[in-house]
């Protein structure tokens, strides 16, 4: 082992042992920020998280800015005092809100058991942000100062796809020059999500003629007859085996049994891997045709959510994370994940790199828990990776 990867072999030992020394620490705060129920619907509610993390990041020497948000919650920025304008930064990204109603804490309570922390919001993604300053606390402890400051951004509408914040997203992401992103790690072995599927919505709704059913069936023409044809043109436009599924969750039409319909609607959910994949499904699914010319179709929507791909800068990131947790004798190991987050969008315009939070199961889930111990190693990994040196921009 040359000199070099002793010292940071050495480095690593010492930000394991720092971190793992705050364990009582981690689990008294990020059992606070859980037992502040913060569904995304009640907008008011994400100001009592900014309660908890504002003087968490001031001791930090860290200026906080509210964000007022115009359809939901406020967000929260977090800038280190001592960075220079001019000097790059890093973009951690995480989320105040949460998908549970109000009064969930009545039946699952914020607890620890055997080694896990349970509870709403603990994977998803209060553990996340208690990641945050902690491994910021470790750093400040060791007297480490990352030559790429490290700026933070909670947002307060993530779980409904991030529409009031995406702009202040698309903002931070271009000036960054990279993105860290919070959300929790893949399954639970804890993979790091290096890929994420695009998301995409479409809405076929297709218009017939009504007429009676029993006395004269052959003057209408069917809707819903019409959209089983149309349904199994979306089928086969599904590809597995490059990631691309289209479903068909919800279909309405019609209005009496003894009327032949005049309308009928299907919304489909679609999730592909690439943006060329994409622009294919788009293009497809404008093309659908109808079998009775007497049944008008009209298809709507779009891939709203671009993927998170695997990039030239992206892998890139992915490296200088396996080596830094080598440094701490972790294994990582990466992975793609169907659903989306806002590393979907950083991933547009920096370097971004997801899944770094907490190690754990059961988001959106009754089960929902984090395992403390990996996800205090995964703490000392994010403290290690904010002493990454700026990637290059070329």
């Amino acid at each position: 082992m040359t000199p070099e990867a002793t010292g940071s072999t050495e480095i690593g030992e010492r930000t394991l042992e720092r971190v793992h020394g705050m364990h009582e620490a981690f689990v008294d705060f990020v059992s606070r920020l859980c037992r502040v129920e913060s569904p995304t619907d009640h907008p008011d509610t994400q100001s009592e998280v900014h309660e908890i993390l504002e003087p968490a990041f001031r001791d930090l020497d860290y200026d906080v800015r509210i964000i007022r948000g115009q359809k939901s919650g406020d967000h929260l920025l977090a800038v280190p005092r001592a960075r220079s304008r001019r000097s790059p930064f890093q973009l951690l990204m995480g989320h105040s809100d949460t998908v549970w109603p109000i009064g969930t804490l009545d039946r699952m309570p914020v607890c620890v058991e055997g080694g896990r922390l349970c509870g709403p919001g603990t994977i998803d993604m209060k553990g996340g942000l208690g990641m945050i300053i902690f491994a910021l606390r470790a750093l400040r402890d060791m007297d480490m100062v990352p030559t790429v400051a490290p700026v933070v951004f909670v947002n307060a509408d993530e779980e409904m796809g991030s529409p009031d914040s995406k702009r202040h997203v698309v903002r931070l992401a271009k000036a960054a020059n990279r993105a860290l992103v919070l959300e929790p790690a893949l399954g639970p072995s804890g993979l790091i999500k290096t890929a994420r599927k695009g998301i995409g919505n479409f809405e076929v709704y297709l218009r017939g003629k009504a007429s009676h059913a029993g006395l004269d069936p052959e003057a209408g023409a069917s809707a819903i007859l019409e959209l089983s044809h149309v349904i199994q043109q979306v089928d086969l436009l599904n590809e597995p085996d490059k990631g691309t599924t289209l479903n068909v969750g919800i279909v309405k039409g019609g209005t009496r049994p003894n009327v032949v319909a005049a309308e009928a609607t299907a919304l489909v959910d679609v999730r592909v891997t690439s943006r060329d994949h994409g622009r294919r499904i788009e293009e497809r699914m404008s093309a659908i045709e109808t079998v009775n010319q007497d049944v008008a179709i009209e298809v709507s929507g779009e891939i709203r959510v671009p993927p998170l791909e695997r990039t030239p800068r992206n892998v890139t990131l992915w490296e200088e994370a396996r080596q830094r947790g080598g440094e701490l004798g972790l294994a990582l190991d990466q992975g793609l994940a169907g659903g989306g987050s806002d590393g979907n969008t950083t991933s547009l315009y920096t370097a971004t790199l997801d899944g770094l939070g907490c190690v754990g199961d059961g988001a959106h889930a009754d089960h929902e828990h984090i395992e403390l111990a990996p996800t205090l190693d995964r703490c000392a990994l994010l403290a290690r990776l904010l002493m990454a040196p700026a990637l290059s921009t070329t």
